[in-house]
């Protein structure tokens, strides 16, 4: 029989991978820039120079994904209720502002060679410890990426391909050295111009991704998919609306949700339909159901059922209108009630003065009140 791994032993060995990913990556990187600072100083060679100081700003950052995912994983308290989770996109943050450090100073420096140029001095020893090193960027950039990809983790993602833009420097550094020896044409500081701008592009493109998390996305539609059909799956349940998404770290994430039930269930029913599914919602997807509201819907009526195909049909003939739910019609007191998602393409006051206006026309002797829902998942 298999045995299932809970959210919490999950999270500590998510903890135990990054720390352990870290630590390698620190050693390698302290190796290689030692390595390669001797060579740049004997060779006189500025773009080996400055790699070896790139290998330092990885070790550095690898020590901040330490730091980062130790703070991360501080148990809650009375300040923060909801851990400390959110640290991790700041030390992916600190990482990304590194790598673009780098690239600008690769590029100051490089600019400073092509203004006032130095002849190298390579040796075959000095090629063949920066191509060991190629080799051995590339193999620690592919390992410390495939492993944040596989824990959720912005720093190791971040600083997997930092490590993978480090290897395409020094591979440009030996072939400026080559094509040196061969040819005594100077490359080097030309090459290193590219290589930064590179680097440049790729550390604003992670500050930005890391940014967005910060912010807040639009939550993962496999996972959001999962969720309503895990609630669907209940028979008492008619369908999920409204799931909101509250991330609070990787791996952390509560989740609010409307459950449309039959108009004939008690609170007690509800109550203890709504601890079940928080149960079975934490047990197979690791989200925290932290509130269940609930709309009823119509059970004994043709006539209500009637009206709510023709609503229904006159709100979903409009493109920004993305869902019409939490319809409850009561055709004796006159009262309608009903929620719509719609889309960013128009403003909510605008679409629902549009719908309500329709409605209160073809409905007159109706009192009508719309919520307007924001399309925050799919």
């Amino acid at each position: 029989m298999e045995k299932k791994t809970t959210p919490v032993a999950s999270e500590q060995n998510r903890d135990k991978v990054i720390i352990r990913t870290s630590i390698i990556g620190i050693l390698t990187n302290v190796l290689l820039a030692g390595f390669k600072a001797v060579i740049g100083m004997i060779s006189n060679s500025i773009a080996v120079t400055l790699d070896a100081v790139n290998n330092l700003s990885d070790a550095l950052s690898s020590i901040i994904t330490i730091v980062g995912t130790k703070l991360a994983g501080k148990l809650p308290d009375k300040k923060h209720p909801l851990g400390y989770g959110r640290i991790e996109y700041l030390s992916a943050m600190i990482v990304s502002g590194i790598v673009l450090y780098a690239g600008i100073t690769a590029a100051v420096e490089s600019v400073k060679k092509i203004i006032h140029p130095e002849k190298p001095d390579y040796s075959v020893i000095s090629l063949v410890i920066i191509a060991v090193a190629v080799i051995a960027k590339i193999i620690l950039g592919r390992y410390v990426k495939a492993k944040g990809e596989q824990v959720n983790s912005g720093s190791l993602v971040a600083s997997g391909s930092d490590a993978m833009f480090d290897a395409i420097l020094s591979g440009s550094v030996l072939v400026s050295a080559i094509i040196f020896m061969v040819s005594g044409l100077s490359l080097e500081a030309y090459v290193g111009v590219v290589i930064a701008g590179f680097i440049i592009k790729a550390g604003i493109e992670m500050m930005m991704e890391t940014l967005n998390e910060i912010l807040g996305t639009r939550a993962d539609k496999e996972k959001t998919d999962k969720i309503k059909k895990l609630l669907s799956d209940e028979p008492e349940v008619r369908g999920a609306y409204d799931l909101i998404m509250y991330n609070y770290g990787p791996d952390k994430d509560y989740a609010s949700v409307h459950l449309e039930v039959p108009d004939t269930m008690t609170t007690r029913e509800f109550d203890k339909l709504t601890r079940k599914l928080e149960r079975k919602i934490y047990k197979e997807t690791g989200v925290v159901l932290a509130g269940v509201g609930l709309y009823s819907y119509n059970t004994g009526s043709n006539e209500a059922a009637d009206i709510q195909k023709d609503v229904r049909e006159r709100v979903m003939a409009h493109d920004w209108a993305v869902q019409l739910h939490g319809f409850y019609v009561d055709t004796e007191a006159k009262e309608m009630t009903f929620d719509v998602v719609m889309s960013f393409d128009i403003r909510p006051r605008e679409g629902l003065q549009i719908i309500y206006n329709e409605v209160k026309e073809a409905y007159p002797e109706y009192s009508i009140q719309i919520a307007p829902d924001v399309d925050v998942s799919d």
